[in-house]
């Protein structure tokens, strides 16, 4: 069947409200990771799988696993790891397997070095993204790749790239980081 994704910042998000009746604000990656309870961030994202599965989403857009170095990082709210990758891999697998029991593939995303947000939207927008991500093997491996492993391992259906450059490459086109370290 087609994909049908919906994003999950903090639970379904649909294009016409009007038409795809109310949905469940769930707490956020952010906040569910401070639990340090996998058994919560599991019931939580068995409870999304549920209601994404029935509102007729096979794809959730989901769960963010970027490292976050920088406090000031738009997108924080949405990653189960914060600023540290351990954190993120313990409960990556929990809320990757509870969503897709409902048939719903799971999205890790940003991957990776998504670490800020300027010139990303609003009257600031440039495209392609002008910032640039430089990380050596050791700190890939060591700190940002972790939690992506976790939830490789745990059978995430897809992988989302992130918007920035790495070493001057486009993270969504750059073969090293997608071929090399992702699927190998």
């Amino acid at each position: 069947p087609a994909l049908k994704g919906r994003d999950s910042g903090n639970g379904f998000r649909g294009n016409k409200p009007e038409s795809e009746g109310k949905s469940t604000c769930f707490p956020s990656a952010l906040a569910l990771a401070a639990t340090f309870d996998r058994k919560t961030v599991q019931a939580s994202a068995d409870a999304l799988g549920k209601e994404f599965h029935a509102k007729g989403a096979n794809t959730v857009l989901g769960p963010g696993l970027s490292v976050h170095r920088n406090a000031k990082g738009g997108r924080n709210f949405e990653t189960l790891c914060g600023e540290d990758p351990y954190l993120g891999s313990q409960l990556a697998s929990g809320w990757i397997s509870a969503v897709q029991s409902h048939g719903v593939i799971a999205t890790m995303k940003h991957f990776v070095f998504n670490e800020q947000e300027t010139n990303r939207g609003g009257n600031g927008f440039q495209w392609p993204v002008q910032f640039n991500s430089i990380v050596d093997d050791k700190t890939a491996w060591e700190l940002y790749y972790e939690p992506f492993r976790s939830g490789v391992l745990a059978g995430a259906g897809s992988v989302m790239c992130s918007y920035n450059k790495v070493s001057n490459v486009s993270a969504c086109g750059n073969a090293k980081i997608l071929n090399d370290d992702l699927k190998g």
